[in-house]
């Protein structure tokens, strides 16, 4: 009886076998949903920013009915708060709670600092937003690229504009005193300086920055101000720069008047030139689309810059990383390898590539800010293709150097 009991144990079982082989493992794994976190800001000062970000990539999930290469994608997004702390929280829950197959991500650079090694230690792919700089030089691993822009990227074109279309030559730089502002001022000094310019002084004004009036005051022996403010200070330090009377030209970044806060300005923003990696009124079927549709999610009044732009963006790499690896997302190492060789031609933003070091390769526009029907609007007034995070150094100098920071590099001045 035991061995009769035993054997239908045992066919029973093989025939389970069997049934299950017409599932392997890998089919099953396929049926399951691609989890893709969203480390933003969705509370807190950088609020705005954050959830713009947001709507780029759920505009494009929408558009593809959260389907790519087959696969159903879901989002988990978390609010780090705009803090390091906060960031380090959401960050782990998104990898050991969550179980996400991949984090696009955070959004301020000193919290892309604080997760990074976590990032790198548990093979998390990661589309880095965040511009710090060492994410993508010389702390880059394999795991993460930067599909936005470095903090210096859009400096270099914005000084050579600068000197060669501008012709001015005497620079005050005005940033926020923390790693974004560091890294913006030594991309726009840098080259400046080679090119034969002078920055005369440099200004730190703090994060949080009420009155920019004392900060103002310190502006002199200057032809040009380049600023590098972030969040609503360019709004408040542009509305007291023409309070206090100075008519020095003012160039920025890609912070500085971004299509989302562009209509927030009076008439002191005009003549203000900005550079940055995306830019409304690119003359393009694929930016059109891309209006269109976020408009239609969103509203006709929805802010729309570079953020939502950027994570839309994010979409299309993400899409064409899995046409690659057919859908599948279980190797970080392969999936990660797919990223790095994406070539995009059809993006709002323009063509994209990463470089080796995992940094988007843009293309850059020039923006003069104008009043037009009585609303202050960007217009792009020249475009610079395939700008590189080393710009036109070579890389290997370029990593053997400080990264840039409060003092380096030092004025020649």
């Amino acid at each position: 009886m035991s061995l009769k009991l035993n054997r239908r144990k045992f066919l029973a079982g093989t025939a389970a076998a069997a049934g299950a082989s017409a599932f392997p493992m890998p089919s099953i794994a396929q049926a399951a949903p691609i989890k893709v976190g969203v480390l933003t800001v969705k509370t807190g000062p950088l609020a705005a920013g954050g959830i713009h970000c947001e709507e780029g990539i759920t505009t494009f999930l929408k558009d593809k009915n959260f389907t790519l290469a087959g696969r159903k994608i879901e989002l988990v997004v978390a609010d780090s708060g705009g803090n390091p702390a906060g960031a380090k929280t959401k960050a782990s829950e998104l990898v050991e709670r969550d179980k996400v197959n991949m984090i696009m991500g955070p959004f301020a650079a000193f919290e892309h600092l604080a997760i990074v090694d976590y990032l790198a230690q548990n093979k998390m792919p990661t589309f880095g937003y965040a511009g710090a700089e060492d994410v993508t030089q010389r702390k880059a691993n394999p795991y993460i690229v930067r599909t936005s822009n470095s903090a210096a990227q859009c400096l270099y074109p914005m000084a050579d504009f600068t000197l060669k279309e501008l012709k001015l030559k005497n620079a005050v730089t005005v940033c926020d005193d923390f790693a974004f502002g560091y890294e913006q001022v030594g991309g726009f000094q840098r080259p400046f300086e080679e090119g034969g310019g002078k920055v005369v002084r440099k200004i730190w004004s703090p994060l949080a920055t009420p009155d920019y009036t004392p900060f103002i005051s310190q502006i002199s022996d200057c032809d040009v101000v380049a600023a590098g403010l972030t969040g609503a200070n360019p709004l408040r330090f542009m509305k007291q720069y023409k309070d206090v009377g100075l008519k020095q030209p003012v160039v920025s970044g890609s912070t500085f008047a971004d299509d989302t806060i562009i209509g927030r300005f009076g008439d002191e923003a005009i003549g203000m030139y900005s550079s940055i990696p995306y830019s409304l009124d690119i003359d393009t079927d694929d930016n059109k689309r891309f209006l269109a549709s976020i408009r239609k999610y969103y509203g006709a009044d929805v802010g729309i810059g570079l953020y939502n732009a950027a994570f839309y963006v994010n979409g299309q790499i993400l899409e064409q990383a899995l046409e690659k690896t057919g859908g599948k997302l279980d190797d970080p190492d392969a999936f990660i390898k797919a990223v790095r060789a994406v070539k995009l031609t059809n993006t709002p933003r323009g063509p994209i590539s990463f470089d080796e070091a995992g940094n988007v390769v843009i293309t850059d526009y020039i923006r003069r800010a104008d009043k037009v029907n009585g609303k202050i609007v960007n217009k792009i007034v020249k475009v610079y293709p395939n700008v590189s995070q080393f710009w036109t150094y070579d890389p290997k100098w370029f990593l053997q150097q400080p990264v840039y920071s409060r003092d380096y590099p030092p004025m020649k001045s």
